[in-house]
């Protein structure tokens, strides 16, 4: 498939109305038509046909839905167009609705003619003609601000080509197989200092390590993890997966430190090291990005660490992320 992204034709969407009809699995599907299953998924999600009055008649058509996904693209022009629905949407970010709430809203009053997804108001608050108004202003704290920042990605040669995760061991990627972990950094914002947490998750057990830093750089950063990771066996801090970020440039420590090989993620894709960024949303509840971790110490993310691993989780049966990594410990050993 080609990096770079191209919509659906109705060619594509043709193939795809047989496919569904056939009950081809959605893997499959993406395969033949050359795109990411994510793609297909949110394909038929968005442009299935529904009809409340005949639900006999739902389903995925491919001219319905290459209509359905060109109404969409004309949305924010509909708005120009309708006033009135302009001035609406206005007065509700202003009384602080989220555009989720005005888009649900408008769809549970009927307003079929005008339906306005929560994209196309985000498209409006942020589109160049409209920026002047202010009404980012109105949005939640982290969609407000939206501005540059400076970058923590350095050159391609600090990570070399066989780190890269395409070059990755398809054991290591298995989400069955244990002692395998996932990285990242939690910054907050500029005026407070450069301190930062690094957030380490075990990718089977969800087991959580948090370290404070005084700054992004590197070789302090690879000789905490050395340090909090060097009473593990060795099966337990086999890999770890890694963003491009200028705080893991010195990733070679880890293996001379502790002998773990070090994979890192393609530039912009969060995805491919999900687990710790499903962690950081939570960790973000307890730290958010206004928290001076300056009265923070690494006793308190101790704390915070065991209240995160004693908590229940539903991907692991509902026990704990503690419970579940000293159980391969003891049962490896």
């Amino acid at each position: 498939m080609s990096r770079c992204y191209m919509q659906l034709a109705l060619a594509d969407r043709r193939r795809l109305h047989q496919l569904v009809a056939a009950k081809v699995p959605v893997n499959e599907m993406a395969r033949q038509l050359g795109r990411h299953r994510s793609t297909i998924y949110r394909e038929i999600k968005r442009n299935t046909f529904h009809d409340r009055e005949l639900p006999d008649y739902n389903g995925y058509y491919s001219t319905v839905a290459n209509d359905i996904a060109q109404d969409r693209r004309r949305r924010l022009r509909k708005l120009r167009r309708h006033p009135t629905l302009r001035t609406e949407i206005i007065n509700q970010l202003e009384a602080r609705w989220s555009p989720e709430q005005i888009a649900g809203r408008l769809l549970s009053d009927g307003l079929s003619r005008i339906r306005v997804c929560k994209e196309t108001i985000y498209r409006f608050i942020y589109s160049k003609e409209d920026y002047g108004l202010g009404l980012y202003q109105y949005l939640p704290e982290a969609r407000r601000k939206r501005r540059a920042m400076r970058s923590r990605k350095p050159r391609d040669g600090a990570f070399p080509a066989t780190h890269r995760i395409s070059q990755r061991p398809d054991f290591v990627g298995d989400r069955s197989r244990f002692g395998h972990w996932e990285g990242d950094l939690l910054i907050f914002e500029r005026p407070l200092g450069h301190a930062n947490i690094t957030t380490l998750v075990e990718r089977k057990s969800r087991y959580t390590v948090l370290i404070k830093n005084p700054s992004r750089h590197s070789r302090p950063i690879m000789d905490k993890i050395i340090r909090a990771f060097s009473p593990l066996p060795a099966f337990a801090r086999q890999s770890f997966t890694l963003n491009r970020g200028t705080e893991f440039a010195g990733f070679r420590a880890l293996e001379e430190g502790i002998g773990a090989c070090s994979w890192f993620c393609d530039p912009s894709a969060p995805w491919q090291k999900g687990t710790v960024e499903n962690t950081n949303k939570r960790i973000r509840r307890f730290l958010p990005g206004t928290t001076d971790l300056a009265v923070v110490s690494q006793r308190d993310l101790l704390h915070l660490t065991r209240h995160v691993n004693d908590q229940p989780r539903k991907c692991l049966g509902y026990r704990t992320p503690t419970e579940v990594f000293m159980a391969h410990l003891h049962e490896d050993r």
